[in-house]
């Protein structure tokens, strides 16, 4: 009865994402840029990531809603090699912010200052080492 319910659920929530895709792809059509929304700037700069993130959800969505057999679970060895290179990417980035001085970040109006990379880098290149350091005990 509960994998039942998730599988619909994932199939419900696949048509939203698939509207959410041609929405966003409409609107990159039609060259609606700003577009106002609950307070927010929404600018041409965020359709491709956009897009990407709606694509990748709407597979998986699509896979666990309609896939027949069992997902295959992930070992934990490779469920910490993932997490600790997504975290060295967030570190990367946050170096790059912090040498470059370039990229403004700004959420919901507020201008984040440069300062708070550090933290972001000491915090994602911990939790990057200890993801790779437990993956290699683990072999």
């Amino acid at each position: 009865m509960k994998h039942r319910f998730l599988r619909d659920s994932a199939k419900f929530l696949a048509g939203l994402v698939l509207g959410d895709f041609l929405t966003l792809w409409w609107l990159a059509a039609q060259g609606i840029w700003p577009v106002h929304f609950f307070g927010i700037i929404w600018s041409s700069q965020i359709v491709l990531p956009g897009l990407l993130f709606d694509a990748a959800l709407f597979l998986m969505l699509v896979h666990y809603g309609w896939h027949v057999g069992k997902i295959p679970m992930f070992r934990e060895r490779t469920y910490l090699v993932i997490a600790g290179a997504i975290f060295m990417v967030v570190a990367v980035v946050h170096l790059i912010r912090l040498f470059t001085g370039d990229i403004n970040l700004n959420i919901l109006g507020w201008v984040v200052p440069l300062w708070i990379s550090w933290i972001g880098v000491i915090v994602a290149g911990y939790l990057s080492y200890l993801s790779f350091s437990l993956a290699a005990k683990l072999e």
